[in-house]
């Protein structure tokens, strides 16, 4: 689809019945209003559907509440998951005053960071390639009140059900805690639904590159999908969430993006690749370490300087801080190397100088990825601008280095209050271009706070154990 005469001419050829329109907050919540079909026409997708912001959180007043989506129509899609036949359609939210996009929309922000980059001069295209890992379990429960709180999550693939009895029995093949990584069935008890995620991503435009069971025993999964361009690959991160999640509750079980929902396992990450490219070049293939150029080295010196005021954005929650510790294959330490996967910059291993980029390891998928991928190139064009150079690489395991070594490499923030300090101090290089405002940042600096408020007050039955018989 490219038009919105393509786009009706398709409702009218497939029977649709429904039109979704969707749009993602500045959580990275997705969100969507669905219109009968025959009310939608060429006009309707060109002038928007009306909305009221004021019940998105972080976005609108009362006194200023109308807003409107604005649909891309190349990012027409059949929705596998409904009965009755709907087409969802990705929008923009624009300004109903000017139509313009709404700074505190994640998606025009993104439009506003990949014009940048062309305003720049530095290049014309960032490709990005996430990597979002998540996990699959049969059923979840939690409680947080006055009567105390618990969470309890089961989970036939996990170590601890070895011992259960099971309805039909306990087969026993099931992963040892960081013993999940790509086993075939039936220890990897998942691959027929991640096969059918493939399909159905497939099914909606997203291309699919492989998928395996992931490090943790419980469920860990991951679905690898191709780079694209910095806003049609966020646009795909979202897709590929709905689907997982969707696919899961068919199942009849519950599928979560949090970075770390298991103690004393691997927790989920979202290793992010990305490379600028100008005139159809790739500008970090070169001749230095690791066949980088040396603008791909000031890159990863902007990501390195300003890695801790992207943990604000690129790890939002408070469970990201309890993945970012060392041994669980978390990259806690700021620093850069080939193949090496205890830094947080690592330069993957190429056959082709065009497929030459860097990944950064440190983000994870609770991360709204318009949000994600506009500040990670913000701040690596920063460094390109200021030759930010990131010293030496680090091929050593960064988990086992003597003290005087480990003191000397910098590490990403230990949690989420820290970060949103680093943000609100370091934000200048965000809000080039416009891209990112002060005002959307100071929107996103109070919603973040009042998560950290909230688990602040909050009685944790970990302090039981340590202080209930003090």
């Amino acid at each position: 689809m490219s038009t919105p005469e393509d786009v009706v001419k398709l409702i009218t050829e497939r029977e649709i019945a429904f039109v979704d329109f969707r749009f993602t907050d500045t959580l990275g919540k997705a969100h969507h209003l669905t219109a009968p079909a025959h009310t939608v026409d060429e006009e309707k997708l060109e002038t928007g559907v009306a909305f009221d912001g004021s019940s998105i959180a972080g976005w609108k007043g009362i006194e200023a509440s109308d807003m409107v989506l604005i649909p891309d129509a190349k990012s027409a899609r059949l929705d596998p998951f409904r009965e009755e036949p709907t087409l969802n359609l990705t929008c923009d939210v624009v300004e109903p005053s000017d139509l313009k996009g709404y700074d505190r929309d994640p998606r025009s922000l993104a439009k506003r960071a990949e014009a940048y980059l062309k305003s720049s001069g530095l290049g014309d295209t960032a490709y990005f390639g996430p990597e979002p890992e998540f996990f699959v379990f049969d059923g979840i429960t939690w409680n947080d009140d006055m009567s105390g709180c618990f969470v309890k999550i089961k989970s036939e693939e996990a170590p601890w059900s070895r011992s259960m009895e099971l309805e039909g029995g306990n087969l026993g093949h099931r992963p040892r805690a960081k013993g999940g990584y790509v086993p075939v069935p039936p220890v990897d008890s998942f691959h027929d639904m991640r096969s059918e995620m493939c399909l159905l991503l497939e099914q909606q435009g997203v291309p699919v590159e492989v998928h395996h069971h992931e490090v943790a025993g419980p469920g860990q999964l991951e679905i690898g999908t191709r780079f694209s361009t910095l806003v049609e690959r966020a646009d795909w991160n979202q897709i590929l969430k709905y689907t997982v999640h969707n696919v899961a509750h068919v199942y009849g079980k519950t599928a979560t993006f949090m970075p770390k929902p298991i103690v004393g396992d691997n927790g989920s990450g979202m290793h992010v690749h990305q490379s600028i490219w100008k005139d159809g070049q790739n500008l970090f293939a070169g001749n230095g370490y690791a066949g980088l150029s040396e603008f791909a080295l000031f890159y990863i010196g902007g990501i390195i300087k300003h890695a801790k005021a992207l943990n604000a954005i690129t790890n939002p929650g408070t469970n990201s801080y309890k993945r970012l510790v060392p041994h669980y294959e978390a990259p806690v330490k700021l620093a850069y190397s080939a193949r090496n996967r205890s830094a947080s910059i690592r330069i993957p291993y190429v056959g082709n100088p065009k497929a030459r980029r860097v990944e950064a390891r440190f983000p994870d998928p609770l991360a709204n990825p318009y949000l994600a991928f506009s500040a990670l190139m913000m701040a690596g064009l920063d460094g390109v601008q200021n030759k930010i150079h990131p010293g030496d690489p680090a091929d050593k395991n960064l988990y086992d280095l003597p003290p005087e070594e480990d003191a000397k490499i910098p590490t990403v923030c230990a949690s989420l209050e820290e970060a949103i300090a680093a943000l609100d101090q370091d934000r200048e290089f965000l809000t080039r271009g416009g891209v990112f405002s002060n005002d959307m940042l100071d929107a996103y600096i109070d919603l973040k706070m009042a998560e950290v408020t909230r688990l602040r007050m909050t009685t944790h039955p970990v302090e039981f154990d340590m202080y209930y018989s003090l």
